[in-house]
């Protein structure tokens, strides 16, 4: 049954939903019609058939967390819930540890939620992309179906952001680069942050069916490439998405730890925008969000970990003052974790980056809160050049190669790795040289330096000795952040410790330099946050040297890399001149 009453009336708990019948006409005469919500109410069953319908034996699930996007209740003993809802809501269960929530055949999708848009998306939008069908009135019951499941509390999770399916042709390249390889995977689920299209919103069944080859359950969340952005303003900016995906924020338990799968991407549409604005939109989680967040976090134990997935970045590097790549509302969102254990994710800004931020900026010794920005799986947008099979190599414009990132949970512990996509044995460090003058290159429609000798001064070809004094030693480690350490080692010398430098990254400077015909226009060289720069001893003798590489990430674990150097006599470096 629909019965009006206040949201106060809602949010006691479950016990509230025992006076809705009979407060129900007393409020309706006591406010104002316009304050008078609807509500909603429904059972949470335990679905014993997996059916997704229920049988009479299947029994209501008491304590299971339902929300509305804002309030989040707790079902009572016989699973009954009850929830203040308005057009355009969405309602959905948060799944609890130990059960499962129907998956979609054929896209591997969850199915956990329930679209309250009575009259569908307006038709006079005349949106480009099909939007959120009519649902009608609201059902007398709403319900969700959950089945028992083994949930370990050690588990692995894909995460994938940026895959920017623009055409056939780049899905294609994310099946191949991507999916395809990791079939067969143990990951218990796969979450993709956002910018799973690149505008055009009509590839998503394609790159659904495809993700679901993996054969896990695969959330989403939105960035700001799968918006309608033909809507005149942010409400109906996420039909397609909506339609496609469900609530464009949620929640979910899996093995004890709690999964925040968040929407920060407040778009502006056709509205005048101001300084600052210039995209169309911002990182925002707004009021509402928070709300739910604080909700969901009220009703969580505080050992429990706490993972949270959004599109933009909480804070990058690329460009700290930039509203459009920043959440403007980060540290009250950080406050709300409080000292719990927790990590978040994002994507959006095609950079790696590890951020260690405190919820306000007065109190730097509190709690920091662990945040990753993550390697975009499309790389530089899969700009060009292409490898043997035809797929764009990608590297992104921080030097990074293009691919996705595992994470490892453990109890309410937490850690990630980093697989590339292309790079030999999942390599995780390149090491190059950077001369003090090295050659100018041509792309390869021009005239110039070949290909070849373009870049054998990054790559450890023969250099003059009297030139060694001069030239760097340049690391990329690829996930490295502000907890990495990097040093070298030549032969029997000290080991050296390099210093992290925030600058362009050489490597992938001189690459897109090498191959504009297959770069997107608008990708270039960004500063890199995770590069180590130190210079090569000025006494080091000619002969043939290997330079060793020893790192230590953000967890701790070692990595190694080398590099063969030549270093030669001036008068051997002169023969070995191009005419």
């Amino acid at each position: 049954m629909n019965h009006p009453v206040t949201r106060r009336d809602i949010v006691r708990g479950g016990g509230a939903i025992i006076t809705l019948a009979t407060s129900s006409a007393c409020l309706a005469r006591a406010l104002p019609a316009d304050r008078i919500p609807t509500i909603a109410t429904g059972l949470v069953f335990e679905d014993r058939s997996s059916s997704g319908e229920r049988a009479p034996s299947d029994p209501g699930i008491a304590g299971v967390l339902v929300s509305n996007g804002r309030e989040v209740v707790k079902t009572d003993a016989q699973g009954r819930y009850a929830l203040p809802v308005e057009d355009g809501d969405i309602i959905f269960v948060i799944k609890p540890t130990g059960y499962a929530v129907p998956i979609e055949s054929g896209t591997m999708l969850p199915r956990f939620y329930y679209i309250h848009q009575p009259e569908g998306t307006p038709a006079q939008l005349a949106l480009r992309h099909r939007g959120v069908a009519p649902s009608g009135p609201l059902p007398d019951s709403v319900d969700f179906a959950l089945r028992k499941a083994s949930e370990p509390r050690r588990f692995d999770v894909l995460l994938f952001t940026d895959t920017h399916a623009g055409s056939d042709a780049e899905i294609d390249f994310i099946r191949d680069d991507v999916v395809t390889p990791l079939v067969g995977t143990p990951a218990a689920f796969g979450i993709t942050t956002g910018d799973i299209a690149s505008d055009d919103l009509s590839l998503y069944a394609r790159y659904n069916r495809i993700v679901a080859q993996l054969g896990v359950p695969w959330h989403n969340i939105v960035g700001n490439h799968d918006l309608n952005l033909d809507a005149g303003d942010g409400r109906y900016s996420r039909e397609t998405f909506k339609r496609t995906f469900g609530p464009t924020y949620y929640a979910f338990e899996y093995g004890g730890a709690l999964f925040l799968m968040l929407d920060n991407v407040e778009y502006f549409g056709a509205r005048p925008r101001g300084a600052g604005e210039d995209c169309g939109y911002r990182g925002r989680f707004g009021e509402r969000q928070l709300a739910f967040v604080a909700n969901v976090l009220k009703e969580t134990p505080a050992d429990r970990l706490v993972v949270a997935a959004m599109h933009i970045p909480l804070a990058t590097y690329l460009d700290p003052d930039d509203p459009a790549s920043n959440t403007a509302d980060r540290a009250a969102f950080i406050k709300l974790l409080g000292n719990r254990p927790s990590i978040s994710f994002s994507g959006h800004t095609h950079t790696t980056e590890h951020h260690y931020l405190s919820g306000a900026d007065d109190d730097p010794g509190g709690t920091l809160h662990h945040h990753h920005v993550m390697t975009a799986v499309s790389g530089s947008w899969w700009s060009g050049p292409y490898d043997h099979r035809g797929v764009a190599v990608a590297d992104s414009h921080d030097g990074t190669p293009n691919g996705f990132h595992v994470l490892s949970v453990d109890g309410n512990r937490a850690s990630t790795r980093y697989r590339p996509a292309k790079e030999p044995n999942a390599r995780q460090v390149r090491t190059v040289l950077e001369p003090a003058h090295a050659p100018a290159g041509r792309d390869a429609g021009g005239c110039g330096v070949a290909a070849k000798d373009f870049m054998s001064a990054l790559i450890g070809s023969p250099i003059a000795q009297d030139s060694v004094g001069s030239t760097d030693l340049v690391v990329n480690v690829f996930d490295g952040g502000p907890r990495t350490s990097v040093e070298y080692r030549i032969g029997a010398r000290a080991a050296v410790r390099m210093e992290p430098r925030r600058r362009q990254d050489p490597f992938v400077k001189e690459v897109f330099a090498r191959n504009r015909s297959t770069k997107k226009s608008w990708v270039k060289a960004e500063p890199c946050s995770h590069l180590w720069v130190a210079r090569l001893p000025a006494d080091l003798e000619a002969g043939t040297h290997c330079i060793r590489v020893q790192v230590t990430d953000e967890y701790g674990r070692a990595h190694h890399d080398h590099l063969v150097l030549e270093v030669v006599a001036r008068q051997a470096a002169s023969a070995l001149a191009p005419p």
